[in-house]
């Protein structure tokens, strides 16, 4: 299992290799890149900030998701610090015995990392205006 918060770059890759297993018939990912625009307005950069507790959070969530039944692997890791365009924000890999719950683990868990990660988000626009933007 792969549930962490770090300031380096992230593999999607890496996070489906880790819940590689026999048992599993399917494996879905998913990787939350930053764009180059939010709201109509085009953005040059985003910078992620977590709270202290970010890491044992994440560690809560994988936890939660890697007992429910059916699963058998789950990666999941968000990225702080200051990220360009095309730079991989979020990373997530759930193994399953089957593809439809590894494809409703894998979006539930997204969700639940957006709902619940104490991490905010500062964007920086092209016109040299920020904003800071709560995530959980």
């Amino acid at each position: 299992m792969i549930a962490r918060v770090v300031d380096e770059p992230l593999s999607v890759a890496e996070h489906e290799d880790a819940v590689a297993d026999a048992a599993a018939g399917a494996v879905v990912s998913f990787s939350g890149v930053v764009r180059d625009h939010d709201g109509g307005r085009s953005v040059t950069e985003l910078e992620y900030v977590g709270h202290p507790t970010a890491a044992a959070v994440i560690t809560e969530l994988a936890e939660e998701f890697a007992a429910r039944p059916g699963l058998h692997g789950v990666a999941v890791s968000h990225r702080v610090g200051l990220l360009g365009i095309g730079d991989v924000a979020l990373a997530c890999a759930v193994s399953a015995s089957h593809r439809g719950e590894a494809f409703t683990a894998c979006a539930e868990l997204v969700d639940e990392v957006k709902k619940r990660l104490p991490i905010w988000k500062r964007q920086v626009f092209t016109d040299g205006e920020e904003e800071w933007v709560a995530c959980p």
